[in-house]
């Protein structure tokens, strides 16, 4: 599906510079002409070189592109080119167009401000959206020497050199942020491992639970809330891009682009486990049936919270965390459980039909949010795994050339779109107040690996079958040889 709207692309704050009033990537009147063989279809760009996209880029004295074209245009050129040279080529078709208007018939400063003053709002809509596109010292280069002669159309009152001035001060302090956030970034929670005293020591009753620090469902469920925005907002349209381009270099033997580990990417995915990992350690390290099925019931309860927020991430790594073998084989637990609730939940989140459910809710949330007038009303916080396994259906679907050598921009137009919707339910603000001692026990309470989870479930109700009997003994062999 081509954007053929403004409204396909919802506006959120953070992208009200860069989407304009033309959004639907249709052909200027003289861009035929300047770029010779893009290819349209009912007016939407499908097609074309990369040279040709690369000049359909490039304001012109008369012509600036529409900001949905940009933002995608610099999403998927990483696949083809690295910013660097990328920059380099804009570099050198300014220096043309500079040196057209200089040496014209209608060679006026006037014309020649106004060109740069389009130059600038390229760059400092490229700078602001894309600002780890100039992390290395090479695009740092190639951007002051566009800078630099761009700035000489405006020498007399230095205006050029003012704006430019701010926007490279603006680039700075955010790639200064993004760097710290990586070096500050949480230590990934490793599972307790050696759990071998649970054989000899059941865990007391009065141990610290997440009962203990919050029993309200719906105060829990914005708290996982807050945790699932603050990580989301460190996530940026070319992490999720490098799904694309990390592909295309493992297939092709040669690197285009950043393909190192995004930390923010993995960081987010490790928040998921850990929430899983934690539920199924709440549950199975309960000593008493009574108090088991009461902490069972209450996360089915944060996880409906979640869902109404439209937290559907937290509210699928709970479910999954009860799904996991050692809460699921918890029979004489579960019989007590009242299941209709999650029996719901888990209709959301069934898997048939490619999670038909699910993205109905979804797509109910989204509607909810272009609509809604408070941010409570906003959030939308899809399944992370489900979103990434989209974007990468979607590459591998679909080629990234067509037959005749030209770029396949329909492909790129569905994935900006979609990337586009997750920027935007980013930038939600989070309407719920922050509780720090909630937070710190989501984030820091211990969690049992898959192999002390089994010890807890199997001292809570003993192994029913042979297999079960073996995987038992197994475990016990295994921490008396430790021991």
């Amino acid at each position: 599906m081509l954007l053929e709207t403004q409204e396909t692309m919802p506006q959120t704050p953070i992208f009200s510079s860069m989407l304009g009033s033309s959004c639907s990537g249709q052909v200027q009147p003289d861009m035929g002409e300047r770029c010779g063989d893009p290819v349209y279809q009912d007016g939407n760009l499908v097609s074309g070189s990369l040279e040709a996209l690369i000049e359909r880029l490039v304001p012109t004295m008369d012509y600036y592109p529409d900001r949905t074209y940009i933002f995608t245009f610099l999403l998927s050129s990483r696949v083809f080119i690295h910013p660097h040279e990328l920059l380099a080529k804009v570099g050198q078709i300014c220096i043309k167009q500079k040196q057209q208007l200089e040496t014209g018939a209608e060679a006026e400063k006037a014309k020649l401000k106004s060109f740069a003053a389009k130059i600038i709002q390229l760059l400092k809509e490229w700078t602001e959206t894309f600002p780890y596109d100039f992390q290395d010292e090479k695009s740092m280069k190639e951007l002051k020497e566009i800078a630099h002669r761009i700035t000489q159309c405006d020498e007399e009152n230095g205006t050029v050199k003012k704006i430019i001035s701010q926007m490279t001060q603006n680039l700075l302090m955010a790639l200064s942020a993004r760097s710290q956030y990586q070096e500050i970034r949480e230590k990934f929670r490793q599972p307790v491992a050696d759990k071998g005293t649970i054989l000899k020591n059941k865990p007391q009753s009065t141990q610290k639970d997440i009962l203990s620090v919050c029993c309200d469902p719906l105060v829990l469920a914005q708290q996982l809330t807050h945790i699932e925005l603050e990580r989301v907002s460190n996530i940026y349209p070319e992490d999720l891009m490098q799904i694309v381009s990390h592909m295309d270099s493992l297939d092709n033997h040669k690197c285009r682009g950043d393909v190192t580990k995004t930390y923010n990417l993995e960081a987010y995915d490790n928040w998921f486990n850990c929430l899983s990992m934690l539920v199924a350690t709440e549950i199975c390290r309960v000593v008493k049936k009574k108090q088991r099925t009461r902490m069972v019931e209450f996360f089915i309860d944060v996880a409906r919270e979640c869902f109404n927020i439209g937290n559907f991430n937290s509210m699928m790594a709970i479910i999954s965390g009860m799904n996991l073998s050692p809460v699921a084989r918890l029979k004489k637990t579960w019989s007590k459980v009242k299941t209709a609730k999650f029996d719901v939940l888990e209709h959301h989140m069934d898997p048939s039909s490619n999670f038909c459910n699910y993205r109905t809710a979804l797509q109910g949330a989204a509607q909810r949010s272009q609509t809604a007038n408070s941010n409570r009303e906003k959030i939308v916080i899809p399944v992370f795994n489900l979103f990434i396994k989209d974007i990468y259906f979607l590459h591998k679907i679909h080629t990234n050339r067509l037959p005749n050598g030209q770029i396949n921009f329909k492909k790129f137009w569905e994935i900006s779109r979609q990337i586009h919707d997750f920027m935007t339910w980013k930038q939600v603000e989070c309407p719920f107040e922050k509780d720090k001692k909630i937070q710190s026990y989501l984030l820091t309470a211990p969690i049992y690996s898959e192999e002390a989870l089994f010890i807890a479930s199997f001292e809570s109700e003993g192994p029913e079958n042979h297999m079960e009997k073996d995987s038992w003994k197994t475990l016990r062999t295994t921490l008396l040889n430790r021991a």
